[in-house]
């Protein structure tokens, strides 16, 4: 991360998400149960909100279904930021954002499916929930800038 809060999107990321869509976008959120963000491209939220929709189907008999779906809808849309990124895929990440993330100086960008997720490699190692295998990788991407783990 440089002094303006830009970070690199790494290539392969931005290669799924230039291939499901035109935009140079991605969209930020605080995961939800993660202390990192979740990112995806603007043509997954179509998908993320038709995934909301058949949650309240199944869930239409209980008496707080609409309440939930509209919480849900909430952290799902209202809290999220679209942010651009360069030709060569620097992207400023917004302040709220970055703290909403625990995110320092540093980031780590995972594959998740199809979202992505953007960890402060400290937490992410400090995570109980996170299994030891993935923890390598976090230890190995900060070797590879020369910080220790």
């Amino acid at each position: 991360m440089d002094a303006k809060g830009r970070v690199s999107v790494p290539a392969f990321l931005r290669t799924v998400i230039e291939r499901r869509g035109d935009s140079r976008t991605i969209v930020l959120a605080k995961h939800t149960q993660f202390t990192c963000l979740d990112a995806y491209d603007p043509a997954y939220a179509a998908l993320k909100h038709a995934k909301l929709e058949r949650l309240l189907e199944k869930e239409e008999t209980d008496a707080d279904a609409q309440l939930i779906y509209q919480q849900r809808n909430l952290m799902a849309f209202a809290a999220t930021e679209e942010v651009p990124y360069d030709s060569s895929g620097r992207v400023v990440l917004p302040p709220m954002m970055r703290r909403k993330g625990g995110i320092g100086d540093l980031a780590l960008f995972l594959g998740t499916g199809e979202t992505f997720q953007i960890w402060n490699p400290t937490t992410f190692l400090a995570d109980p929930n996170i299994p030891e295998d993935m923890k390598d990788i976090a230890r190995y991407r900060l070797e590879e800038r020369g910080v220790s783990a």
